[in-house]
């Protein structure tokens, strides 16, 4: 089962508040000693006062990647999203932390990882600034993707028919 859990103290300023697009641009290679410009990149779009899409792209060396998207409904403090289990039976719950002005992910155990990563990819770790936050430019894009699709019907109840 995968699970994104967004951890602040209030919860309904806070989809507000953290509502918008993380980018962080670096620089990344491969294995034959090219290099290339990579961009991990964080998406909160608020679904209602307690549920947000999270979507998360993460690009590592040579050239593999991370991606986990999902509606995720506040519990208690926490914004968790609830999928599948991985094929190792393990659930995964990915934290995503405010705080110290950043946006961090957990994933305990890498739970999470083992069935949305590459060989070299990870969310534990990363962190995004929460002042380079920013608006969705693109929103009506976004609204269109399968990923949102695939989170708003596994929110609704009906089963994923895209798989991260």
């Amino acid at each position: 089962m995968f699970a994104i859990a967004v951890s602040w103290p209030v919860l309904a300023a806070d989809v507000d508040t953290l509502a918008g697009v993380y980018k962080s641009s670096f620089k990344n290679g491969n294995i034959s000693g090219d290099k290339y410009q990579s961009q991990n990149i964080l998406e909160i779009v608020k679904v209602s006062p307690t549920a947000a899409y999270v979507r998360a792209h993460l690009e590592f060396f040579n050239g593999h990647v991370c991606n986990i998207w999902g509606v995720a409904k506040a519990e208690g403090g926490t914004l968790v999203y609830r999928g599948e289990t991985n094929s190792q039976g393990k659930q995964c719950l990915l934290n995503v932390h405010l705080k110290g002005g950043k946006v961090t992910l957990d994933d305990k155990d890498g739970a999470c990882a083992i069935a949305t990563c590459g060989a070299r990819g990870m969310y534990n770790g990363t962190a995004f600034d929460l002042k380079k936050r920013r608006a969705i430019r693109y929103m009506d894009a976004l609204l269109k993707s399968d990923e949102y699709k695939d989170a708003i019907d596994e929110h609704e109840g009906k089963p994923r028919t895209r798989m991260p």
